[in-house]
């Protein structure tokens, strides 16, 4: 995926690692990656020094916090530095410095979750266009860039721990659109083990547990689909005393009837 005229490319969606054209960068010191981490998300934007000092040590700094972080700073720089040798790149332009913070060069900087977000974008408007094949096809490629839960192996304070929630709901939204476009193209077979697989591992959520439910009737079990709709039920009273929403009940009338919508469209 990296090419020579590449400047610095960072990988987050899954184990962390960092590259300068085709040479590793990655930092091994935990705060390093932490930075590093944080500064990618904010491609050409810059970070505020307050806000790297709050993921670093929460409400707790040390007096010589600001120093500790101008540190850091520097020994990411001589990691590109090192880097730069052989490729010509300025390694301060590459990770600047501004009145406040910090931040890695826009133009300069490319992330798996930049490609991402835009394949996501892509499939979404494919999907609004009724493309449904090309809108599965494109929310696949933008979920293939996960090779693991985001920024995997970096140690998180509490904003990467946001940011890392953020993109996993992000994927989760993205791998219900996928699964939802992929129903509408009949694949309903093709989905029963990754959607039970899902349900087990997203107890209450509520669409998984629909999609399940309307690939279970499709597929000529009728019975399991009913199944299903009980162990939510069961489950979202146990634990939050709620029934599942009017469309989750609407379904479940649809299955007890046999509603021949169900054959072709969402209840």
């Amino acid at each position: 995926m990296r090419s020579n005229d590449e400047k610095v490319r960072v990988e987050m969606l899954g184990p962390f690692s960092a590259y300068l054209s085709d040479q590793s960068v990655t930092p091994s010191a935990a705060k390093q990656r932490q930075i590093l981490a944080l500064l990618a998300l904010n491609c050409g934007r810059m970070v505020m020094v307050s806000t790297l000092v709050e993921e670093l040590w929460g409400d707790d700094p040390p007096r010589s916090a600001d120093t500790t972080l101008q540190t850091y700073i520097l020994h990411l720089r001589n990691r590109f530095s090192e880097a730069a040798t052989t490729t010509g790149h300025d390694a301060r332009q590459l990770l600047g410095t501004r009145h406040g913070g910090y931040l890695l060069d826009g133009p300069s900087c490319h992330t798996d979750v930049e490609v991402f977000e835009r394949l996501a974008r892509e499939g979404r408007a494919a999907a609004e266009a009724g493309d449904h094949r090309r809108a599965s096809q494109t929310l696949a490629q933008s979920l293939a860039m996960w090779t693991g839960p985001a920024l995997a192996d970096v140690p998180m304070g509490r904003v990467l721990e946001l940011e890392a929630g953020a993109l996993e709901e992000t994927r989760l939204s993205v791998l219900e659109r996928r699964i939802e476009e992929d129903l509408l193209l009949n694949r309903h077979v093709d989905l029963l083990g990754e959607l039970r697989l899902l349900s087990a591992r997203n107890p209450m959520n509520e669409t998984l547990s629909e999609f399940l439910m309307v690939a279970l009737y499709r597929s000529g079990h009728a019975g399991r689909a009913l199944n299903e709709y009980q162990r939510l039920r069961t489950i979202l009273s146990d634990e939050l005393g709620i029934d599942p929403c009017p469309r989750l009940q609407r379904l479940h009338q649809a299955v007890l009837s046999r509603d021949p919508a169900l054959e072709s469209d969402r209840t």
